[in-house]
């Protein structure tokens, strides 16, 4: 799948920025000799294999692929959690190795199977512990306190121990405690993981309205491609390391063949399918047809085109391997 080509813009301009970056990681072999017992043989995988791509300040951008594709590989490198083996990184116009401490003033990251809360305390002792820790002025952490508290739903629950929480409650205290220091960018791996429909639907609304209000850039990965496209206005495919698409959702259902159809039933019974592309153009041929009783419209599954697509990576991947 061909990527798109990204615009030139400023550096200023860039949140985000990777350069041919690669990270390997070496995993351990079973032992075949007893030489392997004092030397254990190592197998090298590319988590990430010259990896280019570039956000912009304000974007809100789906990051997707298969388990194992590198998404939590890059989330990391950017946080600097991690290290390249090669390329560059920048993160605002920084490095997430020299400059950690100077990012994560402007960063906030949230992994969906990880909580930064403290367990055996109340939600508000974690949130408070932040304020002394990240020297938050007071004036601006009550300001984000009661705006966090109320847009995520957090008020019933503030006092509560973090052990008690269900998971939809951890999930919206973590985010709330994550943006309390007012981050520019936003960093979330898997932040809708187990969620029921409200809790998913009151966390999908308030990252939407934090990128539309305040022009906070966020970076989301999920498996949940109806999530992602409610939310992300541009995705990045990854695939064993390497950027397989990027682009906007509707030029990944074009990529996928995954079309529309208009459903148009007649006054005697029958009906008909009509794929179409532009909206406009097959609402005026149906009102040119005659004896319509009803109309419809349906759009094949995103996910169920991916989960194609995904099989087919893996199963070329495995083809290629055998051939090596």
């Amino acid at each position: 799948m061909s990527n798109t080509a990204q615009t030139d813009t400023t550096r200023a301009d860039i949140a985000v920025s990777l350069r041919n970056v690669c990270k390997m990681f070496y995993q351990k072999q079973p032992a075949q000799n007893p030489r392997d017992l004092f030397r254990p043989r190592r197998k090298a995988v590319a988590a990430l294999d010259d990896v280019t791509f570039s956000v912009k300040r304000g974007e809100f951008i789906a990051y997707a692929g298969p388990n194992g594709a590198g998404k939590s590989t890059t989330i990391k490198l950017l946080g600097g959690m991690l290290a390249q083996n090669a390329g560059e990184v920048s993160v605002l116009g920084m490095s997430p190795l020299r400059d950690r401490i100077a990012i994560m003033r402007r960063l906030g990251v949230l992994f969906g199977n990880r909580t930064e809360l403290w367990w055996d305390h109340p939600v508000s002792a974690s949130y408070r512990w932040k304020r002394k820790v990240w020297d938050i002025p007071r004036g601006d952490f009550e300001e984000m306190e009661s705006l966090v508290l109320d847009l995520l739903d957090i008020r019933p629950f503030y006092n509560t121990f973090a052990r008690e929480l269900s998971l939809g409650q951890r999930m919206r205290a973590d985010l709330g405690m994550l943006l309390l220091h007012r981050p520019e960018l936003i960093l979330l791996d898997e932040p809708t993981l187990g969620l029921d429909v409200l809790a998913k639907r009151r966390m999908i609304g308030f990252l939407k309205e934090l990128n539309a209000r305040d022009g906070t850039t966020i970076i989301v990965t999920s498996h949940d491609m109806d999530d992602l496209e409610e939310m992300a206005r541009r995705i990045l495919l990854i695939s064993h390391g390497k950027i397989a698409f990027d682009g906007d959702f509707s030029a990944l259902r074009g990529e996928l063949g995954l079309t529309r159809k208009a459903v148009v039933c007649f006054a005697d019974g029958s009906r008909r399918e009509i794929p179409y592309g532009d909206t406009k153009t097959v609402l005026r041929g149906i009102a040119e047809l005659d004896g319509v009783s009803d109309v419809s419209f349906t759009q094949a599954s995103l996910e169920e085109g991916l989960a194609a697509l995904f099989e087919r990576w893996k199963a070329e991947s495995e083809r290629t391997a055998s051939e090596i």
